[in-house]
């Protein structure tokens, strides 16, 4: 091996064309912005995008997802460029997988291993790496026929992080046996938070969870609101590995915070299943704060592919306050809906303050009010109420000698 082979440049990134059918019984997506999203997916997995292909079709080609003119146009293309890695925008079946391979003689990655391959980029924590695995395994496992010749091109590079090339030499039973101890860990994993959420439950704490689409800025929120530094950064699907704190608002009133992976256009189902415990914390929570990106130019269409999975999950009932995030980058008109909602950025200090303004109200609305007076004598009970409930007048009366309290509560 060379000391330039040791040295990955710029320049050596694995070149890519994206190819997208718009199938005209398909008006579930915006067909342009999921093509936007194909490319920064790309870009995310380091992929040196030359190129994009699309057409309009009324399905997609059941032998090559593409119609045959529009091959031959993307072979030559290929063949002319010497393109390393073909992808397409939607999830291909073991048939199109090996007849695109066998007609382009290049790797073939469609949107869902893409997805898969950031995630196992991304993936920091045990239960992160085992849940990428599984849906890996588990996509894998119907098309393990067919790809001996794409697999023994495939070197280096995208298609091969994670369990890769490797998993699909193992036969069916192999595969199956490790999915079943994947499938064992990640349960001890789930009964382990799930007697934390009950704890929770108990103690009649107050759950928020941040939802929102990927690299809107929820680990940006968290961070400001837990004083934590997860992993923040401009990318695509940034948080993978569920993060819970407790923190303090109104001078004492705790309440748990939970980050969330993030949503996008095309989830693969394998994947919402894999990363369900990513969302189980957003199910059990009292409240959704919603963050979106209101500087990107399809904000709406973010919103209600989030509102979408939220409903799948059936989580539809919880109630829903909007953080309309990035602010300072956005040079359009302040965004609005009929849910109660902040408009900020985390670049500006005085939004820390508006965001908890809607966290206090928003609390104040789903809890049930009540009074009640606390001998002066009974420390204990005044420090419960302070802690577990949102106390929002106390006075101390010197004619009983009791502290009269008025605030909000869990029932």
């Amino acid at each position: 091996m060379t000391q330039q082979s040791l040295h990955k440049t710029e320049e050596q990134l694995e070149t890519a064309v994206l190819v997208g059918v718009h199938a005209q019984t398909d008006d579930e997506f915006n067909f342009t912005s999921t093509m936007e999203e194909l490319a920064s997916l790309s870009e995310t997995c380091q992929l040196d995008v030359q190129a994009q292909f699309t057409q309009n079709k009324q399905h997609f080609d059941h032998k090559y997802y593409v119609g045959k003119g529009k091959l031959e146009e993307i072979k030559d293309y290929v063949e002319f460029h010497d393109i390393d890695v073909v992808v397409t925008n939607d999830e291909l079946t073991t048939a199109q997988s090996k007849s695109l391979n066998g007609q382009l003689n290049v790797k073939i990655i469609d949107r869902t291993q893409l997805i898969l391959e950031i995630f196992a980029l991304r993936a920091r924590s045990k239960e992160g790496k085992l849940q990428v695995e599984l849906a890996q395994l588990d996509y894998l496992m119907p098309r393990l026929q067919g790809h001996g010749r794409s697999l023994s091109r495939l070197g280096g590079g995208i298609g091969t992080r994670g369990p890769g090339e490797t998993k699909l030499e193992m036969d069916r039973r192999h595969i199956r046996t490790r999915m079943n101890e994947i499938k064992h860990q990640l349960n001890t994993v789930v009964e382990h938070r799930e007697r934390y959420r009950n704890k929770r439950e108990q103690n009649a704490v107050f759950q928020v969870a941040l939802v929102g689409y990927t690299n809107a800025g929820k680990s940006s929120w968290f961070n400001k609101l837990a004083h934590e530094s997860t992993y923040e950064k401009d990318l695509l699907f940034a948080t993978l590995d569920p993060k819970t704190r407790q923190i303090k608002i109104n001078n004492g009133f705790n309440l748990i915070i939970s980050d969330t992976v993030g949503f996008i256009q095309k989830l693969p189902t394998t994947l919402i299943a894999a990363f369900k415990s990513t969302l189980e914390e957003a199910k059990d929570a009292d409240l959704l704060l919603h963050v979106v990106d209101s500087s990107h130019p399809e904000y709406r269409g973010q919103m209600d592919t989030v509102n979408q999975i939220v409903d799948d999950l059936d989580m539809a009932h919880i109630p829903q306050a909007i953080i309309f995030n990035k602010r300072d980058l956005n040079h359009d008109i302040a965004p609005t809906t009929n849910l109660p909602s902040v408009y900020v950025s985390t670049q500006y200090s005085n939004d820390i303050d508006a965001v908890k303004q809607l966290l206090f109200d928003q609390i104040k609305q789903i809890l049930s009010y009540y009074e009640e007076h606390v001998a002066s004598t009974d420390a204990h009970r005044l420090y419960f109420l302070k802690q577990h409930t949102l106390v929002t007048e106390l006075n101390f009366n010197e004619d009983t000698a009791k502290y009269e309290i008025k605030g909000y509560k869990k029932e």
